[in-house]
């Protein structure tokens, strides 16, 4: 059995630079003894080599549990367990689907963790997107374990924790691409790659078993923003010592060709820029994708033109981008949202959240006219740098089309390129494949047909169709140095966040949620005599999103009768059972008004005893 201790290797000792760090992300201060640890670790290699063999030979699985990412865009979790050692790459949430009445967040059940959290050795994230990092705050109250990621990622998660009072309780360390992190028996090292957010990396898990490559959101960018690569050498040499299984990103495995690089984006908020004269322009985007909010401000700085920011998320998120370096912005350039009425249509750019028709966020609020500082105008452009996320098109395409009713022009993908995806098409992914020949395939992050596209992609390359699974939430797989199947299945889940209500928000509830948005709801109020069971008061009839009373008035009558005699008949003549009663009162009522209007409302009896 593993002790659980947690190492970090710098990226530099693949260098022959001797830098240690230790589980708190210090640097080991005594030069001398960073050498006798590097020569330990090499020695260690070595005798690692020789209990894989025979650990191969002994047939010993890694257990990969899926709790979250899986037939769904979101919630990415994934749990990773050998020779009992757990660790967990990614802890995300997605937002609610439309039908998910009230509900603020959805994040993972984290029903397993608990059952489980003595053998958890840590959390490794691969990039900053909430979809990756949303959780953290709730799988923390949890449990209590080092977290590991990279610069910009470190300072998202800070400022999550931060807002849920946790920041002084969680064991944060900064790593970066090269880097190893050892969770018990797993070695994981950290590979640069590129995607919609500085800091993203895939993991190369190995254990004596062999070695899982997990790619994270990626695409292949030869012109990245920062200038970083996705360090496809890398990789590739991992594929050379041996692959066991890929787990990689379908999002786009059903696009053909190649996405395209950030910078094409650049060019066509160029050309848009110029052209748009002395009109207002107005940018929607993602506030995580520091790199296109970097694009808008150098061009708005070329052409003179100021720039404010709409939306709390923005402005966080451009806060401790530019306090971690990853955004320069020249002195002057930004205003503040208050001042934008100070400033000439042509020398002003608003970068907005909204890229998703999100109710509350800040575009839908200037589409609807309810924004306090920015009324649109028919001199603005407004350009959606965003593909609308799966469930999503309905809204995005609201909000295009109040725009347009207040007299502006919108600028959307399907019309420039002024967006691109931070996903691999499905050469990319082959490409992935390709160098990392791995002997098992599993796709992740994606909906059923994104999985069932990218298996398919698997196949065409050449992999055995028996060495491909299509897993689920809750699945979970068994792997061997020579076969791969699924175990026995985990609880895996959706926990709803409502307000401050965390999994208080249940299927029962949004079945009445639903009910009530769908037929209303009518309260059937009456006061009897405790003794007698005689009306004291009543009964009224309350309706609420059913029928307007003032112009129901024989239905209102009518249902009253029928209430009056059921009160006489279960509460009166030596029957006093108001349990039966108030069965009773619902059952009859529902039936006069689906009688009547063939609608069902929710009925909700109250008697009241005095």
């Amino acid at each position: 059995m593993s002790t659980g201790k947690i190492e970090i290797i710098d990226a530099s000792v693949r260098k022959k630079n001797v830098t240690l760090v230790n589980s708190r992300g210090k640097t080991d201060e005594n030069i001398t003894a960073n050498v006798k640890k590097n020569t330990r670790s090499g020695k260690k290699s070595t005798t690692r080599n020789k209990r894989q063999n025979s650990e191969k030979a002994n047939g010993k699985c890694i257990k990969i549990a899926f709790l979250g990412g899986l037939n769904e865009i979101g919630k990415n979790m994934t749990v990773y367990e050998y020779d009992g050692d757990m660790f967990i790459v990614d802890c995300g949430l997605s937002f609610p689907d439309q039908d998910m009445l009230g509900v603020d967040l959805v994040i993972p059940d984290f029903t397993f963790i608990e059952q489980n959290k003595d053998k958890i050795r840590g959390v490794i994230i691969t990039h900053g997107h909430e979809d990756h990092i949303g959780g953290l705050a709730y799988l923390f109250r949890q449990i209590n374990v080092p977290l590991f990621a990279t610069k910009l990622t470190v300072g998202l998660i800070q400022a999550k924790l931060r807002e849920h009072g946790l920041l002084n309780t969680v064991d944060l360390s900064e790593i970066n691409a090269g880097d190893k992190v050892f969770f018990g028996g797993f070695e994981v090292e950290c590979i640069n790659v590129n995607h919609s957010i500085p800091g993203a990396v895939a993991l190369a898990i190995r254990c004596e078993t062999g070695t899982i490559v997990q790619t994270g959101d990626f695409k292949i960018d030869n012109t990245p923003i920062d200038g970083e690569m996705i360090d496809l050498a890398r990789l590739a040499e991992i594929g050379k010592e041996g692959v066991l299984c890929l787990l990689s990103d379908s999002t786009n495995a059903e696009r053909p060709g190649f996405t395209l690089s950030e910078r094409k984006v650049g060019e066509s908020f160029e050309n848009i820029f110029h052209r748009a004269d002395n009109r207002r322009l107005i940018v929607a985007t993602f506030a995580s994708n520091i790199h296109r909010v970097q694009q808008i401000m150098d061009v708005a700085q070329r052409l003179g033109r100021k720039v404010a920011l709409s939306g709390r998320s923005l402005e966080n998120v451009v806060a401790i981008s530019e306090e971690l370096g990853y955004l320069h912005i020249p002195e002057g350039l930004l205003v503040s949202i208050d001042m934008v009425n100070r400033y000439p249509n042509e020398k002003l750019v608003i970068i907005t959240t909204g890229s998703q028709g999100e109710p509350l966020s800040a575009l839908s609020r200037m589409a609807y006219s309810e924004h306090r500082k920015v009324e649109i105008c028919p001199n603005d452009c407004v350009i959606i740098s965003a593909t609308p996320i799966p469930g999503n098109e309905k809204t995005v395409s609201k909000v295009i089309n109040e725009l347009m009713k207040l007299g502006a022009e919108v600028i959307y993908e399907k019309m420039y390129e002024v967006h691109v995806s931070g996903h691999a098409c499905q050469e990319e992914l082959k490409i992935i494949m390709g160098i990392v020949k791995p002997k098992f395939f599993i796709p992740v992050h994606g909906e059923q047909k994104h999985l069932q596209k990218h298996s398919a992609l698997a196949k065409s390359i050449g992999i055995p169709a028996e060495n491909i699974v299509v897993a689920d939430n809750g699945n979970v797989v068994e792997l061997t140095a020579d076969s791969i199947k699924f175990g026995a299945n985990v609880p895996a889940g959706r926990v709803f966040v409502d307000g401050y209500g965390v999994g208080d928000v249940g299927n029962i509830v949004l079945r009445d949620r639903k009910h009530l948005a769908q037929d209303g709801l009518v309260i059937v109020a009456t006061a009897v005599d405790s003794v007698t069971g005689q009306l004291v008061s009543g009964p009224d009839i309350v309706t609420r999103g059913f029928v307007y009373e003032r112009g129901s008035e024989s239905i209102i009558e009518e249902a009253k009768q029928i209430v009056s005699a059921i009160i006489d008949e279960k509460l009166t003549n030596n029957a006093y059972d108001i349990s039966a009663a108030k069965a009773k009162l619902r059952d009859a009522v529902s039936r006069l008004m689906y009688e009547k209007t063939k609608r069902s409302p929710m009925i909700l009896p109250v008697i009241l005893e005095v």
